[in-house]
């Protein structure tokens, strides 16, 4: 993995988000802010206004990718907000990849945190109201910036 300023942020985004979300089941706004802010900069800094334009567009499309489940119910809008600034950190050429990874870990977390509250049913009765999905964004992101080939 080549070290720059996208993977710095991506690493510091992803670890805040994920921690926040686990803690307190929620993420703040000021982590997708900051996201936003951090990757359109450093994508300025890195690749001018072509990186710049890249920045905006991953931003635009990592919030229109998972609109549609918070539309529904199914997902937070910290999580929707939080895809938008992995967007603007990851740029549009990688949003593609970083949702696809995303989509299939949300997915194997959600049978894992199903499985863990069948298994918990046999006390208490408890059931997960929500399931934390920045672990899920973070580690999307991560790996769509690891190098293939």
């Amino acid at each position: 993995m080549v070290w720059n300023p996208q993977v710095a942020l991506a690493i510091f985004v992803g670890i805040t988000a994920t921690v926040e979300d686990l803690a307190r089941r929620e993420i703040p706004n000021w982590i997708p802010v900051a996201a936003v802010t951090g990757g359109l900069a450093a994508a300025a800094w890195t690749g001018g206004w072509s990186g710049f334009g890249s920045s905006l567009l991953g931003t635009v499309l990592g919030f229109l990718v998972f609109l549609v489940f918070y539309l529904l119910g199914g997902m937070g809008g910290g999580d929707v907000k939080l895809m938008a600034g992995i967007g603007a950190i990851l740029g549009a050429g990688r949003m593609l990849e970083a949702s696809l990874w995303t989509a299939g870990l949300g997915g194997i977390f959600a049978v894992l945190a199903l499985g863990w509250s069948a298994l918990l049913r046999r006390g208490p009765k408890t059931t997960p109201a929500h399931i934390p999905y920045a672990p899920a964004i973070t580690l999307g992101a991560w790996l769509s910036l690891v190098p293939k080939g």
